[in-house]
């Protein structure tokens, strides 16, 4: 069999492991009871985000939230805008489920798979206002960089499905991953950095503070924002 012929039967490269933990009683019921109504089962069809959100408004995408704290903040603090947050671990979707139950949220959706497979197959064309990817996994050992989801390609496909002038937001609590993200978004073509030095930015207002980053940021810990615009 040539390289070509076995090629299709390649394992994808992930960004992720999915190591699942055990699930609260809190997020066992969100999934249950939750999920019908604020998540978005995954399929082969694009989404129609007038039809589920029931308005017009910009749409911002966030993948792997986590536990949510930040995505549901910001859904609070921006009622004029949508947002959709993808993330494969299901205790950090039945969590995030129980904010949006908390704060009364009725303008956050959440997804549980892949989120390479949800941009390919479910997100169509310029249809976003912006993507923000916070603290990804930092794959910190060189020879796993590859798996760092901040790609030329993934960079690519973020670019076919935010509209014009939109963002991309990218931040992390590494360095040399904040200088992989720089570098890799310096090379893909159609966008400007906001920088001012053309580098990083001041943390946004946008961007809530976690206790995790102030935990990490009272032990020393720096965190690198970047942001970019699209540019046709």
């Amino acid at each position: 069999m040539t390289d070509s012929e076995k090629a299709p039967f390649m394992r994808q490269i992930r960004s992720f492991v999915l190591r699942e933990g055990r699930m609260t009683k809190g997020q066992e019921r969100a999934m249950t009871e939750l999920f019908p109504t604020l998540g978005i089962e995954y399929s082969d069809e694009m989404m129609n985000f007038a039809q589920i959100f029931g308005n017009d408004r910009p749409v911002v995408l966030e993948i792997g939230f986590g536990m949510g704290k930040s995505l549901a903040l910001q859904a609070q603090q921006n009622p004029d805008r949508n947002y959709i947050g993808i993330e494969v671990h299901r205790p950090g979707v039945g969590a995030c489920l129980l904010l949006a139950e908390e704060y009364e949220l009725t303008n956050l959706r959440v997804i549980n798979h892949d989120a390479v497979e949800v941009l390919n197959h479910m997100v169509g064309q310029k249809s976003l206002a912006g993507m923000q990817v916070y603290f990804p996994d930092p794959w910190h050992k060189k020879k796993h960089h590859k798996r760092r989801i901040i790609q030329p390609a993934f960079v690519d496909t973020c670019h076919s499905k935010i509209a014009s002038g939109g963002f991309l937001h990218l931040a992390t609590d590494w360095e040399n991953y904040a200088e992989h993200m720089l570098e890799v978004m310096q090379q893909v073509a159609g966008w400007r950095n906001t920088s001012a030095t053309n580098d990083y930015i001041p943390r946004p207002d946008s961007r809530p503070i976690t206790k995790f980053e102030t935990r990490g940021t009272k032990l020393g810990h720096g965190v690198w924002d970047l942001m970019f615009v699209r540019e046709d």
